[in-house]
């Protein structure tokens, strides 16, 4: 008898997880809550740019205001999206997540 008819293999090989291009996922936001949060982050980007765009102003306290806000909308929307769609939700846990 050949080595290969008496000693066949006892355990089968472990099955690679799929690969995800920078670790992303869709699996935490799904329906309509992706186009959404990715809409968000555009108009937020946009409204930024439109923002800058403005070269003169006679009261410019309600445009800095603008300024902070639609900066800040940009940035949380993308710390969201990073957040959802990446191993750091599995990272720090559902109920830290939904908690921060």
């Amino acid at each position: 008898m050949e080595n290969g008819a008496v000693y066949n293999e006892t355990t089968e090989p472990q099955a690679k997880p799929p690969r995800r291009p920078f670790g992303c996922t869709l699996r935490h936001l799904r329906g309509w809550r992706l186009p959404v949060k990715s809409l968000q982050a555009i108009l937020s980007l946009l409204a930024v740019i439109c923002e800058e765009i403005v070269e003169d102003c006679i009261k410019c306290g309600g445009l800095y205001f603008f300024e902070f806000t639609s900066c800040s909308a940009f940035l949380l929307s993308l710390l969201i999206l990073c957040v959802y769609c990446t191993k750091i939700y599995e990272t720090f846990g559902e109920d830290k997540v939904q908690r921060v």
